[in-house]
C-alpha cells in the first residue's frame, strides 16, 4: 500500500536566513543574561533596545526595501540629520520667529523624505546611474544643507512636542517591571518613538510578504531581465522603493527627535547608514538582491546593539571597540550567510540531479 505523504513547502532562503538571525539573537541574549547579568536581567533594558534605538530600526527597514532590489541608499544618515534639523528650527521658528505645530513638523519631515526618495529613485530607475553614487551624493547634499540651516546644535523648546518627547506609556504586566531600592515598584515603560518603529515593521511585512509590490521587488533583485519578461515595471518598482526608503529616513529622523529632542549638524545621526547596512545584513538580507524580511532585520538591529552593550558591560568602554566587534559580527554574517546559501544550492542541485537520474531509469 502506498501512503500518502504530505510535502513540506520548501524553505526560502529568506526565511532560512531569517531564523539562523533569531536564533543566534537568542542565545546571545541568554549568554549576556548568564554571564554578564546585571541590566540583561531587567526586562526594562530589552525594551529600552527599541526605545534608544527606534530610528535606527525604521532607517533599516527602509534601508532593506531598496537592498532586496539590489540597490543601496547610503544617503539615509544625512536625511535623518536634516529632518531633525529643519523640524526643530520650524517648531521653535528659529528663523521665522513663530513656531510651528506638531501636525506641521510630521507633515515636514515626510516631505523631505519624500523628495530625496523621489529625485534618487528617479536617478536610479529611469537614468540608470548607479545607487551607490547617487546616494553618496544626497547624503552629502542633506549633509551640508543640515549645517547651512543652522550651524549650532539646538534644543526643542515647543511645548506640544516637549510632551510627546516625555510622553511613555507604562506596561501593565508586573512581570516587566521591577522595584527601586525603597522597595517601590517601578513599570516597565515604552515610548511613543518604539511604538513608531514596531508599527513601521509591521506595515513593511505585510508590504513585502502579502502585496504585488513586495512580490516585485524580491522579483527584481533576484534577476532584473526576468522580472521584465514577466511583466514587471522595473524602473517604477524601483523607482517607488527608493521612495519609501525616503520616507522611512524622514519618519526615522522625527523619531530622532522624539528620542533626542535636539538637533546637533555635526554629530546626528552619524554612520547612520552604516549601521542600517549592517543591520539589514545581520537580518539575512542579501546584498547582491532577491533575499530578505524586515523582521530579520529588526533582530540584526536588536543583535548589533546587543554586542554593543555586551562591549561596554565587558569594560571596553572606548568607541573603536563597539566599531572593532560591529566589523567581526558582519563578516561573520557575511561569510555565514555565504556558506549556508551555497551549501543549499548545491544540495538542491545535487537532488534535481539524482530525480532526473531517477526519471531516466524510469
Amino acid at each position: 500500500m502506498f501512503k500518502n505523504k504530505v510535502k513540506r513547502e520548501p524553505l526560502t532562503d529568506t526565511n532560512l536566513l531569517l531564523r539562523i538571525t533569531i536564533m543566534i539573537f537568542i542565545v546571545m541574549y541568554i549568554l549576556a543574561i548568564l554571564i554578564w547579568q546585571g541590566g540583561f536581567l531587567k526586562p526594562q533594558q530589552f525594551i529600552d533596545l527599541f526605545n534608544l534605538n527606534s530610528f535606527l530600526i525604521i532607517v533599516a527597514c527602509g534601508m532593506t526595501i531598496v537592498m532586496i532590489t539590489g540597490g543601496i541608499d547610503i544617503s539615509v544618515g544625512g536625511v535623518t540629520a536634516l529632518v531633525t534639523m529643519c523640524c526643530i528650527v520650524y517648531l521653535d521658528g528659529v528663523l521665522s520667529g513663530t513656531g510651528g505645530t506638531v501636525l506641521g513638523s510630521v507633515l515636514l519631515a515626510l516631505a523631505i523624505g519624500l523628495f530625496f526618495g523621489a529625485m534618487q529613485g528617479f536617478l536610479v530607475a529611469y537614468m540608470d546611474i548607479q545607487p551607490f553614487i547617487v546616494s553618496l551624493a544626497g547624503m552629502f547634499f542633506a549633509r551640508g544643507m543640515t549645517t547651512i540651516i543652522y550651524s549650532k546644535p539646538l534644543t526643542v523648546q515647543q511645548e506640544a512636542f516637549v510632551f510627546l518627547q516625555k510622553y511613555k506609556l507604562e506596561i501593565p504586566w508586573k512581570f516587566l517591571g521591577s522595584y527601586g531600592r525603597n522597595g517601590n515598584f517601578i513599570p516597565a515603560r515604552i515610548e511613543l518613538e518604539a511604538l513608531i518603529a514596531l508599527a513601521v515593521v509591521l506595515i513593511i511585512y505585510v508590504v513585502l510578504r502579502w502585496t504585488k509590490f513586495g512580490r516585485n521587488l524580491y522579483a527584481i533583485g533576484g534577476n532584473p531581465q526576468s522580472a521584465l519578461m514577466l511583466g514587471i515595471n522595473v524602473k517604477k518598482t524601483r523607482f517607488f522603493a527608493y521612495v519609501l526608503c525616503g520616507v522611512l529616513a524622514g519618519i526615522g529622523g522625527y523619531a530622532y527627535i522624539l528620542q533626542n529632542g535636539a538637533a546637533n549638524p555635526a554629530g546626528d545621526a552619524v554612520a547612520a547608514e552604516m549601521k542600517a547596512i549592517a543591520s539589514a545584513i545581520i537580518g539575512g538580507t542579501m546584498l547582491l538582491g532577491g533575499v530578505g524580511n524586515v523582521i530579520g532585520t529588526l533582530f540584526g538591529t536588536l543583535t548589533l546593539l546587543t554586542i554593543n552593550m555586551i562591549v561596554v558591560t565587558s569594560g571596553l568602554t572606548k568607541p573603536w571597540w563597539q566599531s572593532i566587534t560591529t566589523g567581526a559580527m558582519l563578516c561573520f554574517f557575511i561569510l555565514l550567510q555565504s556558506v549556508v546559501l551555497s551549501q543549499r544550492h548545491r544540495r538542491r542541485l545535487t537532488d534535481s540531479g539524482e530525480s532526473g537520474q531517477g526519471e531516466d531509469n524510469e
